[in-house]
C-alpha cells in the first residue's frame, strides 16, 4: 500500500517531509510509480542530488525488485565512484545492468524535481532480462509494457561484479 493510502489525512507537504526524513536517515529514498494501463512501472531515488550525485531510475520492474536494485546501486554510488553512462556491471546476485544518462529527468522524477530542481541529473539503471538480452535487443523478454530506455546509450564497457 502507498504512503498516501496509509495516511489519508496527510498533505503533499507531509509526504515530502516524510521523504526528507528518510533521506536524512538513509541517504536517499525510493519513489515508486505503479503500472498504468500499458505503461510499465518505474522507480527512482530521491536524495542523491544533495550529495552531488545523479538520481537513479529503473523502469519495467515491480516495485520490490526495483527498490532492491536502486538501493544496491545507490549505496555503492554514495561510498565509491558513481557508475558512468555506458558502463555495464554484473551485480552479485542480481542482473547485469547498463547505465544510461537520462535525457530529460523532469519527465520521470517528479518528486526529486519538486525537492531539488533545477540541479537534478539522473542515470537509468537498465537491466538485462533473464536470458541476458537488453531492451534494445531482438528477443528481449520484459514485463508488459517493456523497459523504456529514457536516454541515449553510450558506448558500453563491462565492469566486474560489485
Amino acid at each position: 500500500m502507498c504512503w498516501a493510502c496509509d495516511h489519508p489525512g496527510a498533505t503533499r507537504s507531509d509526504y515530502l517531509n516524510h521523504l526528507l526524513d528518510l533521506v536524512a536517515r538513509y541517504g536517499w529514498a525510493v519513489q515508486g510509480v505503479e503500472r498504468s494501463g500499458s505503461r510499465p512501472p518505474w522507480a527512482y531515488t530521491v536524495g542523491l542530488t544533495p550529495a552531488g550525485r545523479p538520481e537513479l531510475v529503473v523502469t519495467g520492474l515491480p516495485l520490490g525488485r526495483a527498490t532492491r536494485l536502486l538501493n544496491a546501486v545507490a549505496a555503492h554510488a554514495l561510498h565509491a565512484a558513481m557508475p558512468m553512462p555506458g558502463e555495464q556491471i554484473a551485480l552479485d546476485g542480481g542482473p547485469v545492468i547498463e547505465i544510461v544518462e537520462i535525457t530529460e529527468p523532469s519527465a520521470h522524477l517528479e518528486t526529486a524535481i519538486e525537492l531539488y530542481a533545477p540541479g537534478v541529473r539522473a542515470l537509468q539503471v537498465v537491466h538485462a532480462d533473464d536470458r541476458g538480452h537488453w531492451p534494445w535487443d531482438v528477443g528481449y523478454r520484459g514485463i508488459r509494457g517493456g523497459q523504456p530506455v529514457l536516454g541515449k546509450r553510450a558506448c558500453a564497457s563491462m565492469k566486474p561484479a560489485r
